[in-house]
């Protein structure tokens, strides 16, 4: 599969969407309470092309596939979501996609119970929170506040990770750099 740039992937999947899926997709947008958040009027009567250019300028080359796969996923586009995380992108690491189970859950939802009792190197996994922008520096502060390891994941769990599934693939690739054997032990059973 030949690399691409994300506007071209964007424009492509936008293209392939049937109108009533795309209208469902501008409306999902328009609803998004996580910022950065994109205007009405920065989008309307606009195509399809100059919506993947305000995505990205809003939400970055770096973001906007999680992004818009996030939202293909709310609208029921699991397959358009699928295929354009497959999609390699220029100039892009590509994510593993081993967060999603068999079942379709997400890794940090399957293990819940586990990660709350058993992450320890939790410092360097908030950092990685912050500088991903999945938490601002006040929620960062009142985290690292907090007493115990398992209060701050708790306190995730209850707050940043349900925002959105962008962000809890963000926090899955930094337990895969920080707590590696703790997650490839939960990946064994």
């Amino acid at each position: 599969m030949p690399y691409k740039t994300v506007k071209a992937a964007l424009t492509d999947m936008f293209e392939d969407l049937s109108d009533q899926d795309f209208s469902r997709f501008y409306h999902k947008l328009l609803d998004r309470r996580i910022e950065p958040r994109i205007r009405r009027q920065r989008i309307e009567d606009k195509d399809r092309l100059d919506i993947a250019d305000v995505m990205i300028s809003t939400f970055t080359e770096a973001k906007v596939v999680h992004v818009v796969v996030e939202i293909l996923r709310d609208i029921g586009c699991n397959q358009e979501a699928a295929d354009l995380s497959k999609v390699k992108l220029r100039g892009r690491r590509q994510p593993s996609n081993d967060f999603l189970m068999g079942n379709g859950k997400h890794f940090v939802d399957r293990h819940k119970v586990e990660l709350i009792r058993r992450v320890s190197n939790i410092g360097p996994i908030l950092d990685d929170l912050l500088d991903e922008d999945v938490i601002q520096q006040e929620v960062y502060e009142q985290i690292r506040a907090l007493p115990t390891t398992q209060d701050k994941i708790r306190e995730l769990y209850s707050g940043p990770l349900k925002a959105s599934e962008a962000c809890k693939d963000i926090f899955y690739e930094s337990l895969q750099i920080h707590e590696k054997f703790l997650i490839d032990d939960l990946k064994d059973k």
